[in-house]
């Protein structure tokens, strides 16, 4: 997977470039978070492993999986939005509804419009961490198809302010399974928060949404049964959410070993030990991905969430190490206080690791 992920393989140089130059920005402020959905866009990064029809360059998830990586060797910020767009075109692509999939999935893939993914409440949901947080009540003015959604979501990225759609499950009516659906910025009845106050990544778009009273219909439905679908479409959307992992933890290491030829001691050789503990995590995540395996065996997946997670925690600490005290300086620069924000931010990405672990230890008491 490192190969396929080389970022001057996968990414056009301007666009790794552009990321050099302005993850900084990207990750303390909002002023270029207009910019990131058409540049991802523009490189052919949303149409990896979307069949050619849609737009795309055909291949696998896994692929876009190794593509987000390399966007977040050079701005977690930019990583995380492909991860929302890519992802919601993944549920498109594994959904039940053919004219939602043709009317949007050429759009997602071309930037022309923006995807957030909104079902983290619904993973959370799906391990039985969570409740869903909207509620579908049958529509009077519609005769046998219409709904209204009144709740909302704390925590969704990429809800550019251009525009976008946006996936959620919710609760419906009746005593049918809970769904999931699809809104649009532009439903009467749909609030968009001011973007969150984060600790960093703040060019990511990331907003709260509110829904009152939004009408959908069947048209809008991307899977008719929550718990039966959500699991075929897990790995996709928590493997992609490891991209940011395995780019951040190469990134550090990159650094750290850049630095480590001036430092004395076993410093280099931990920082190969931790690359080839990495790069085993990816390829496990790869293979995991490309045969099916996680779709049943999702605690797999899960330790392989939190393993990846713990070799970012070790990689930035590397990195400080082999850095020293300059890393504490202001003007030293060299990514590594980004790196070090972003590196907060992996462990709470939903699910968070405790959310994961809670699992975890419900499944075993099971």
């Amino acid at each position: 997977m490192r190969a396929a992920a080389d970022g001057t393989a996968l990414l056009p140089a301007s666009l790794a470039a552009w990321l050099d130059t302005h993850a900084d920005r990207l990750d303390t402020d909002a002023s270029l978070a207009p910019e990131v959905v058409p540049r991802l866009a523009d490189a052919g990064l949303f149409g990896i492993g979307v069949p050619a029809q849609y737009g795309g360059s055909d291949g696998t998830a896994v692929d876009a999986i190794a593509a987000i990586a390399a966007v977040a060797e050079r701005s977690v910020t930019a990583a995380f939005v492909f991860w929302g767009q890519r992802t919601f075109i993944e549920y498109l692509l594994q959904g039940e509804n053919d004219a939602l999939r043709a009317r949007w999935t050429a759009d997602l893939v071309a930037g022309r419009q923006a995807g957030a993914t909104g079902l983290s409440n619904a993973m959370k949901f799906l391990s039985g961490i969570e409740s869903l947080q909207i509620d579908a009540v049958r529509d009077d003015k519609r005769e046998n198809d219409g709904w209204r959604l009144d709740g909302g979501l704390a925590w969704i990225t990429n809800l550019r302010k251009e525009g976008f759609i946006a996936a959620a499950a919710v609760n419906m009516p009746d005593g049918a399974p809970p769904a999931v659906i699809a809104f649009t910025h532009d439903a009467s009845g749909a609030v968009r928060s001011p973007n969150l106050d984060l600790l960093a990544l703040r060019g990511s778009n990331t907003a709260a949404i509110k829904l009152s009273g939004v009408r959908i219909d069947n048209a809008d439905v991307i899977a008719a049964d929550a718990r039966a679908w959500l699991p075929g479409v897990r790995p996709a959307f928590l493997g992609m959410q490891c991209g940011l992992s395995i780019g951040l933890a190469r990134a550090s290491l990159d650094a750290a070993q850049a630095l480590a030829g001036t430092v004395r001691g076993p410093l280099p050789a931990r920082i190969e030990e931790a690359r080839a503990a990495l790069e085993a995590q990816a390829a496990a995540l790869a293979e995991g991905v490309l045969d099916g395996r996680f779709k049943s065996a999702a605690p797999d997946m899960f330790r392989l969430r939190i393993a990846l997670a713990a070799s970012v925690q070790g990689a930035v600490m590397l990195e400080l190490q082999a850095s020293g005290g300059k890393a504490y300086l202001q003007q030293q620069g060299g990514g590594f206080a980004r790196r070090w924000r972003e590196a907060a931010f992996i462990p709470i990405v939903t699910p968070s690791l405790t959310q994961l672990q809670a699992a975890l230890d419900k499944l075993g008491a099971a």
